[in-house]
């Protein structure tokens, strides 16, 4: 034990930080949601933009629930750095040269998946097969759907628009985008600034080109056509972020954007960033902090010893119930007396004494003495055992009160060893004779 006592307390050193570390992250407002999530209020949250929404008078609401049911005539979702099922990376050799990865990825831009916090970590849906179907079905049936991709991964949903993207140069200063051309998208906006992620190749007919990095002439954002529908694809996932609602033209190009695309309601996915309409204690420490789920945890410990714990000495009954039950064993044992029912009363005491042991053994209360004593001496209890074979030997031999005397104080003594709290009164030991 002395050997391991180092790494005992260094283990609860290591688990005492990661447990502090989780709960200062925890504490922040707002840093408990997913990148790009609508309810996150750091510097990668997309909380700015929701609140824009609204505030600019447009219809915005949050979802939580699944895609695999879409109601006709709903709104337009939006899709804001949500993996999709079979993703892949058609040219990884270019991504990270794009990427300038040199020691291995970084938690940022840079990366190909999204940076996860809190919980999140732990497991975050993605887009799933048949999802991105009904997602395409709805588009097709003549809605509209924003779609900010993270990274420059191929996926279903874009393979089916006809979109490729290409990893933008990482080392690049931030971007300085501007219209292409005159649209109802891009509505009083003259310039958006931003760090880009990955570029677009659109496919040829009927795409609207909605932003292009000015000195390199490649498409950032475009509206492609699908079906009687159409779709926002915009390759800067930190155009959405409240970091960079502030900078140039930004927020006009995302309200002027939502606009021109429809009426909505916009329904913001949430499902997607690890948040559902379920009510569980690990999505209440995901929303609100893990501090508050250990604080939870604590207080309901300490109600639970609190349960157990008796305050004082034992109270007496009330006088009234006392005599009550004093009388009644009196009437009881005069009955037996008079009737001389030594021997019932006998077995009534080895009855009892058996089926209160019959417990400790791990037996019905209903089995017999014999096998109850094979029970306990099994479960090491063998002090047990040898007090019940005598009190029914004991029992079977009754034939007068001084008799049943003696035999009620040894079932008595018994009864003070199922739980030991130490030695039996003398009173008792003395009147109980040792067994054998």
């Amino acid at each position: 034990m002395r050997d391991r006592f180092p790494l005992l307390v260094v283990g609860g050193l290591i688990v005492t930080a990661v447990l502090g570390t989780w709960l200062v992250r925890g504490a922040a407002r707002g840093g408990f949601a997913d990148t790009l999530s609508t309810w996150r209020a750091q510097p990668d949250g997309a909380r700015g933009l929701f609140l824009l929404a609204q505030e600019s008078g447009l219809p915005a609401v949050r979802r939580t629930s699944d895609l695999q049911i879409i109601q006709k005539g709903t709104g337009s979702p939006v899709l804001l750095a949500v993996e999709v099922e079979d993703a892949r990376e058609e040219d990884p050799d270019q991504t990270a040269l794009a990427a300038g990865r040199r020691d291995g990825p970084e938690d940022g831009l840079e990366d190909e998946d999204v940076p996860r916090h809190g919980f999140n970590r732990l497991r975050v849906p993605e887009l799933s097969k048949k999802e991105t179907d009904k997602l395409l079905e709805h588009v097709k049936a003549g809605n509209t759907l924003v779609y900010v991709p993270w990274g420059s991964k191929e996926n279903p949903l874009l393979d089916a628009l006809g979109v490729k993207l290409f990893k933008a140069d990482t080392s690049l200063p931030m971007r300085t985008l501007v219209p292409p051309l005159s649209s109802p998208y891009t509505l009083g906006v003259e310039r958006v600034e931003a760090k880009v992620q990955a570029y677009l190749k659109l496919p040829e007919k009927g795409v609207v080109p909605v932003l292009a990095d000015e000195p390199l002439h490649m498409t950032v954002a475009a509206v492609v056509p699908y079906g009687a529908g159409r779709v926002l694809v915009v390759g800067a996932p930190e155009l959405a972020m409240n970091q960079a609602l502030a900078r140039a033209d930004n927020a006009q190009f995302w309200l002027s954007a939502l606009r021109a695309l429809g009426p909505g309601p916009y329904e913001f996915d949430e499902h997607h960033h690890g948040f559902t309409n379920e009510r569980s204690v690990v999505d209440f420490a995901r929303r609100y902090g893990l501090h508050f789920a250990v604080a939870q945890l604590l207080l309901g410990l300490c109600l639970w010893a609190v349960a157990l714990k008796r305050f004082g000495r034992p109270r007496a009954p009330p006088e009234s119930t006392r005599v009550g039950a004093t009388d009644a064993l009196f009437a009881m044992s005069r009955l037996y007396r008079e009737g001389r029912h030594h021997g019932f009363a006998a077995s009534l005491i080895t009855r009892g004494l058996t089926q209160e042991l019959a417990l400790h053994a791990g037996l019905p209360a209903h089995a017999p003495a014999p096998s109850v004593a094979e029970g306990l001496a099994a479960r090491g209890r063998e002090d047990l055992a040898q007090g019940l074979r005598a009190v029914v030997r004991d029992a079977e031999t009754v034939s007068g009160e001084g008799d049943l005397k003696h035999l009620a104080t040894r079932a008595a003594v018994l009864r003070q060893r199922i739980h030991p709290s130490g030695p039996p009164s003398r009173a008792l030991a003395a009147s109980t004779p040792e067994e054998s």
